[in-house]
């Protein structure tokens, strides 16, 4: 058992048996009464719609609170300012190389499979994409200029920003900065015990998402687009089962398959609610509690990780661009390739962690390199399965850094990560 009360590897098996009855459930109702305005009403928009949507707005409720209460106890417990800088550092390095090895291969991928040619889909259906900020927006954006406001929206950026200040205040104010920083630790670990709660509805709340999906995905969506879509998983797969295991074995001489057994839950949380942001708190907690990783590192990292790194929406933006200009019969030269390179990789510094912001940055993307942003729509239909998929991809990328970074600091518990019942030294833990 662990502090919370429950058990980590039971609750995992739970979630992923939710997932399996959830998806079994939807296409059972799909291929029955999905048709019925009575199911649709009541069934699925009513029942399973309700259960999930108060499942997701559980974990959205807890991530601004968790962000900044476990950023300001991290980082005031680093009390030298060179330590902070330079774990962010080797974070935010490490979020380059893998986005840039992420759109490298979805480019490549792209250019050999050519899943544009010869793509003919059904039918296409138009959608308003909101206009990316651009780079110097996103920086001046990251000062807040009202910190309520920022918590309010729920715009991460600023909220870390503000958040690492007071943490810093906090490590430099003395006595005072004492007694305010053992009340941020121990609020914080009130909010993780809030978390710990939450996460026993996850089973339920994960089939009611999935069975929602199941209902109301039509199998013939996917027929007009299916190579593009096989592409998109089998980079996406590819990336978090083979770049990741390689760049963590180098990195740390950790097992690749130890920090995958232990994933299993924030995998289920991230497909199901296709956003890294909602998932920050299991993540949080899995790192920690699982992995080892000590939580002045992990405050830190995690929450960045949630909001600039996004090698799954790299790869599906990679071969998007791909797949539409080769739709339009558009040839992209060397230059327009690397356009798509660099683009993605700024443009992933700051977009917010929830369910189809992929979309929005593929907008920029394209009108960046001259292709028609109208392209959007060929590939609208199947976003939800690749949102939920790539949404895995990323929060796997963000306990890999973190664990990388966090090894590298001294700053991980190996007793933890290698033990297969960790949740015993977790509740020791200081």
């Amino acid at each position: 058992m662990t502090s919370n009360g429950f058990d980590h590897k039971k609750l995992s098996n739970r979630i992923l048996l939710g997932m399996g009855l959830g998806l079994a459930f939807g296409v059972l109702l799909n291929l029955t009464v999905a048709d019925q305005p009575w199911a649709q009403t009541f069934l699925i928009e009513g029942l399973l719609g309700v259960v999930g949507e108060i499942f997701v707005r559980f974990l959205s409720m807890l991530v601004v609170p968790l962000v900044f209460v476990s950023l300001i106890s991290g980082v005031s417990a680093l009390s030298d300012p060179k330590k902070l800088g330079r774990v962010g550092g080797k974070a935010v390095g490490l979020y380059m190389l893998t986005t840039g090895i992420a759109i490298c291969l979805a480019l490549t991928a792209a250019v050999i499979v050519k899943p544009g040619v010869g793509a003919s889909p059904e039918q296409t259906v138009e959608r308003e994409i909101s206009a990316q900020p651009s780079f110097a927006e996103v920086l001046t954006d990251m000062v807040p200029r009202n910190p309520i406001q920022a918590m309010a929206q729920g715009d991460m950026l600023p909220i870390i920003v503000f958040a690492v200040l007071i943490g810093l205040s906090i490590a430099l104010a003395g006595k005072p900065g004492e007694r305010v920083g053992q009340f941020f630790s121990d609020f914080n670990v009130v909010v993780m015990r809030l978390v710990g709660f939450i996460m026993l509805l996850a089973p339920y709340g994960v089939f009611a998402l999935i069975a929602v999906l199941g209902a109301t995905t039509g199998l013939s969506t996917f027929f007009g687009v299916l190579k593009y879509v096989l592409l998109v998983l089998f980079i996406l797969i590819l990336h978090a089962a083979v770049t990741y295991s390689i760049i963590l074995r180098l990195a740390t001489g950790l097992s690749p398959r130890v920090f995958y057994s232990k994933m299993r839950a924030v995998l289920a949380f991230a497909f199901s609610t296709a956003s890294s942001g909602a998932t920050i708190p299991v993540t949080l907690k899995t790192v920690e509690q699982r992995l080892g990783v000590d939580n002045k590192v992990a405050s830190f990292t995690v929450p960045l990780c949630a909001t600039i790194n996004m090698d799954g929406t790299a790869i599906m933006q990679g071969i998007a661009a791909g797949f539409i200009a080769q739709y339009f019969g558009v040839d992209l030269s060397l230059t327009q390739y690397m356009m798509i390179v660099l683009m993605v990789i700024i443009a992933s510094v700051g977009a917010a962690g929830v369910p189809g912001v992929g979309l929005i940055l593929l907008a920029g993307v394209l009108a960046q390199v001259g292709l028609p942003a109208e392209g959007i729509a060929l590939i609208l239909g199947v976003d939800r399965l690749l949102d939920m998929t790539r949404t895995a991809v990323n929060v796997t990328g963000d306990a890999m850094v973190t664990t990388i970074v966090a090894k590298s600091e001294g700053e991980m518990d190996l007793s933890v990560f290698y033990d297969e019942k960790p949740e015993r030294l977790a509740s020791t833990r200081t």
